[in-house]
């Protein structure tokens, strides 16, 4: 017999008066919060116990889908349970948040985003907060961008490339993979601190981006390095320098922006986890946990280091302090340059 059960067999007992009997129900009420704040610690406790949904807001095959998928898989073995990635594309990621947003706060479903994700918060009018509305559970990767131009270029490094453009305002020109995304911005950014001018092309991908670089139709792309590297090696593209704060691995003999006299100049395309707004702590913890431990996972983070990607798996305090650095980054970029969204 329930408490409930007994308390209102009680309660009609003639030793109650009628006064009196509203007390059972509050004492009832009380006994199924008790009940229900026990559920749901002991949920917390077994957490996970089924399959976790994994909301990635980018096309199959992709760089954001490839870099989930690479962490998915030791994440569930390290949480014990499937890790089921569901691409949910469009609206600039706003269609995969709200399919998160409207899911059951139980740590169940996550989202993994990417740059955009900090870049909508300023340049975009959204559904929802990316601040308030979404948790940051733990940064993946960093990957910085590398500014590279056709092999046949005469340009050999940032230097002359800026001093052509300072004597030739608009005669150069740069691609992206549209107007916010990552490649356009280190190319604003550069026009900013650099003082000049040169002409946006923006494209429908990168890869129809690099094909133009190849092919000598386009002065410079930043490329992330998973597609840039193959082209480099082959001699078909030339690097000038990396987005990053250290020089890539990969390419030890290409500066930063930063070795070579801009200083802050740091762009990189990160990818991390979130939840709903909600979500227990204990919860996020665990996943943060998974992430870590996944990155620090040998097999794992040769791969990602072969390909030019920095494994993180940070604390979400971390994370959050990164995002809010990356808001407040781009929000003065988009107002000095006048960047508006596609």
């Amino acid at each position: 017999m329930s408490i409930c059960t007994f308390i209102s067999q009680v309660g009609k007992l003639s030793l109650f008066d009628q006064p009196t009997r509203p007390l059972a129900f509050i004492a009832c009420s009380i006994a199924l919060a008790l009940s229900s704040m026990h559920g749901a610690a002991k949920a917390q406790a077994n957490y996970p116990d089924k399959p976790i949904r994994l909301v990635v807001p980018y096309t199959p095959g992709g760089g954001a889908d490839t870099n989930s998928r690479m962490l998915a898989q030791p994440m569930s073995i390290i949480l014990g349970q499937p890790i089921v990635i569901e691409n949910r594309p469009g609206a600039s990621g706003v269609v995969g948040a709200m399919a998160v947003l409207q899911s059951p706060t139980d740590g169940y479903t996550m989202f993994y985003d990417t740059f955009p994700y900090a870049v909508n918060a300023v340049m975009r009018d959204l559904p929802f907060d990316p601040v308030k509305d979404m948790i940051p559970v733990s940064q993946a990767i960093n990957m910085p961008l590398i500014l590279v131009i056709p092999a046949a270029s005469p340009f050999k490094t940032v230097k002359e490339l800026v001093d052509f453009a300072k004597a030739n305002p608009n005669k150069l020109d740069y691609g992206s993979y549209g107007a916010g995304g990552a490649a356009h911005l280190a190319a604003e950014l550069l026009q900013r601190d650099a003082g000049i001018k040169w002409v946006h092309v923006p494209y429908k991908g990168g890869a129809q981006a690099i094909a133009d670089v190849l092919a000598g139709r386009l002065a410079a792309y930043y490329s992330n390095p998973i597609t840039a590297l193959q082209h480099l090696k082959s001699g078909k593209l030339r690097a000038l320098a990396t987005t990053g704060t250290s020089r890539m691995d990969a390419l030890p003999d290409v500066p930063t922006f930063e070795e070579i006299g801009y200083p802050g100049f740091r762009v990189v395309e990160w990818n991390g986890f979130f939840v709903a707004k909600g979500t227990p702590t204990s919860v996020i913890d665990r996943l943060a946990k998974a992430v870590h431990e996944a990155t620090k996972d040998p097999a794992v983070k040769a791969r990602m280091e072969s390909m030019g990607i920095e494994p993180v798996g940070n604390t979400p305090e971390q994370f959050t302090t990164f995002l809010n650095g990356e808001i407040k980054q781009w929000r003065a970029l988009v107002q000095s340059n006048n960047i508006r969204a596609d």
